[in-house]
């Protein structure tokens, strides 16, 4: 029998005997303790918390006045902490392995970055508290706002945008502005195949009409076909770089000095310049507006760990039409300017993002983070970023397709498809497997220009021990679906649940608490 660290069994014939050991009475496994949901532990005559009587008030909703109870759970205050505990044990985070997400680029983020962000100075701040009480913090918004003008070789930054698609946003209603300065209507943006999701999403929000550009063999943007589509109906193109098949556009600046020739801007989708920071300014290579998101580059913490933040740097071409606020030096005072300056910058403003400034909390991260690694530094993020993906790619493209090997270095992820395994073998079942390999799924069937994708990134952060170990559990599990291996469609066999049916989910999801819902659901 194969074994793994701690013993873990990882043959069809062990996850067959583990699946079938015998139950425990209360569903425990050992140290896995089965939580049920709060709804079936919790009385709605119990509470953790006493409250004084309401006094009887009429409502001024009217008609919408809700006339039964609420009808939420309460526990005691010892049931409430086990209950949230057991389930955070139940949860897969970047504290405990490997986060293979291709395109999310899950890095660690220091605990230096959390002390930093929990000083009283920061994080007691209220947006409406005066400016002259809160230089530090403007200060700080400032410091990060020239490391980023500076890493990128833009002109200028806007820092409000909350993530990636509102930076998107941003960046998309700077250029249409601009155009409309100068009285030039246009109506279409390009977006090539290998672009992000949200590239094509963010355009039709805004009233573009969105066409593809494809790609060409080697998972690149087809330089011919987007000359000849570029006219003067043409906005802008929307690209990412480094793109989403994991490399990068070599062709970049001739694609800038096409679209400005046809009077169009270019935005760059910055969601991957954690592959090329210190290495690579997109200023130089003809970008015109770019988010980057400081919660991917730059370590802060992201998804159910804290909110994004997309700060969109600006070409000299866009800075006038960025929006307010913005922090600007005034003398030895750090001033939040909330109008319209005469000067180069935000003097055609399109308006603003936000309410307020943005998200303090992740700037405060992002700078501790700059910091702390310097310049060398980040440069050394790049390399490192490249270098372990690359390290993925070579060790497992004997085992698992990779699409685009041929094409030269990845950047910061690696591309693999389902192609080659078993018949009725896909993706999932290898995602499902690395679950009981104690491993949270990589990315799956995106991009959507290669069937069964599945898209890994180790980000810099992870040592080759920890690679080593994922690349163990994925050439296992890869040579298992080569093989026909019947276990595998039943895994996870380990995790608290058992594989769901996903179909039925999406078709009939239980979105409330009732017992007919759950029988309806359950037929």
């Amino acid at each position: 029998m194969t074994m793994l660290k701690e013993g873990r069994p990882t043959t069809p014939q062990a996850l067959t005997k583990a699946d079938s050991a015998p139950a425990t009475a209360t569903g425990n496994r050992a140290l896995m303790l089965e939580e049920a949901l709060i709804f079936e532990i919790g009385s709605t005559e119990t509470t953790g918390v006493d409250f004084a009587e309401a006094p009887e008030v009429a409502s001024r909703l009217g008609d919408l006045a809700r006339t039964d109870s609420i009808g939420l759970p309460g526990l005691s205050e010892q049931e409430t902490v086990r209950h949230y505990t057991r389930l955070s044990r139940q949860n897969y985070a970047i504290d405990l392995g490997l986060f293979p997400l291709g395109s999310c680029t899950m890095k660690h983020n220091p605990r230096l970055n959390e002390k930093v962000a929990r000083m009283p100075g920061f994080a007691d701040l209220h947006p409406l508290a005066p400016q002259s009480t809160v230089q530090g913090a403007l200060a700080v918004i400032h410091e990060l706002a020239a490391w980023l003008v500076t890493l990128t070789g833009m002109h200028s930054v806007a820092m409000s945008p909350k993530a990636g698609a509102h930076g998107e946003l941003c960046g998309l209603l700077a250029i249409r502005a601009a155009l409309e300065a100068r009285g030039d209507a246009r109506s279409v943006i390009l977006v090539p195949e290998s672009a992000h999701g949200t590239n094509p999403a963010t355009a039709a929000f805004c009233g573009y009409k969105v066409e593809d550009i494809p790609a060409t063999p080697d998972g690149r943007v087809d330089l011919e076909a987007l000359k000849g589509r570029l006219g003067p109906d043409v906005a802008a193109v929307m690209i990412t770089n480094p793109n989403t098949c994991g490399l990068f556009e070599r062709d970049m600046k001739t694609i800038s000095d096409a679209v400005h020739a046809a009077g169009a801007f270019v935005y760059c989708d910055g969601a991957n310049f954690n592959a090329i920071v210190g290495r690579v300014r997109p200023g130089d290579l003809g970008v015109d507006a770019m988010h980057i998101n400081l919660h991917k580059t730059f370590s802060t913490p992201h998804g159910g760990g804290g909110p994004g933040s997309g700060p969109v740097v600006l070409s000299e071409a866009l800075a006038p039409f960025a929006p307010l606020p913005f922090v600007e030096k005034q003398g030895d005072k750090f001033v939040l300017v909330e109008e319209e300056t005469a000067e180069d910058h935000h003097g055609q403003t399109f308006g603003r993002m936000v309410a307020f400034h943005g998200q303090m909390g992740m700037f405060t991260r992002a700078l501790t983070y700059i910091l702390s690694h310097g310049a060398d530094g980040l440069r050394q993020v790049a390399s490192d970023a490249v270098l372990n993906a690359n390290y993925i790619l070579r060790s497992l493209d004997d085992v698992l397709d990779a699409p685009f090997g041929g094409s030269g270095p990845c950047m910061h992820e690696a591309l693999f498809s389902d192609k080659g395994l078993a018949e009725g073998f896909t993706t999932l079942d290898i995602a499902k497997g690395l679950i009981d390999e104690g491993f949270h799924p990589m990315t799956m069937y995106f991009p959507l220009v290669v069937h069964g994708a599945m898209l890994v990134e180790p980000t810099e952060t992870e040592s080759k021990a920890a690679l080593d170990q994922f690349i163990l559990a994925l050439r296992s599990l890869a040579e298992r679906a080569k093989a026909g291996d019947e276990a595998l469609k039943g895994a996870p066999y380990f995790a608290p649940r058992r594989r769901l049916d996903e179909t039925l989910a999406a078709r009939k999801p239980v979105l409330t608490w009732t017992e007919p819902a759950l029988a309806e659901a359950a037929e």
